[in-house]
């Protein structure tokens, strides 16, 4: 079993920061990328960013320069986010995707997601 565990939402005021963490704990043998996806009302799951291994980080055009994904060496992806605006509003939701064994295909696999509310 793999679970990934998230922490750090809230509400913020326009122009503060707020900075997520997710967790990837269980069977775990190797993680291709780390990423996170936000998805507000009524609107399809959007990737934020991402970070694979050995590779560039990726970004949405409407946070580049404001977000930061970072990833440790214990399977901890964060997500630095500043100067925040309300159309940065959503649910964030925490993606991996990785093996479980040599055997085993590569999977994908959700956090349950956290609010981040941008509002004054």
């Amino acid at each position: 079993q793999v679970q990934l565990v998230e922490s750090g939402g809230g509400l913020v005021q326009p122009g503060g920061s707020l900075t997520l963490s997710c967790a990837a704990s269980g069977n775990i043998f190797s993680i291709s990328a780390m990423g996170w996806y936000r998805q507000v009302p009524g609107k399809a799951r959007e990737l934020v960013a991402s970070i694979p291994r050995g590779g560039s980080t990726n970004y949405a055009d409407s946070v580049k320069g404001r977000f930061t994904v970072s990833r440790d060496d214990k399977n901890t992806v964060y997500l630095q986010m500043i100067s925040l605006k309300p159309e940065d509003t959503g649910v964030y939701y925490c993606n991996t995707v990785l093996q479980i064994s040599p055997i085993h295909p590569r999977r994908e696999y959700w956090g349950q997601g956290t609010q981040v509310t941008v509002s004054s």
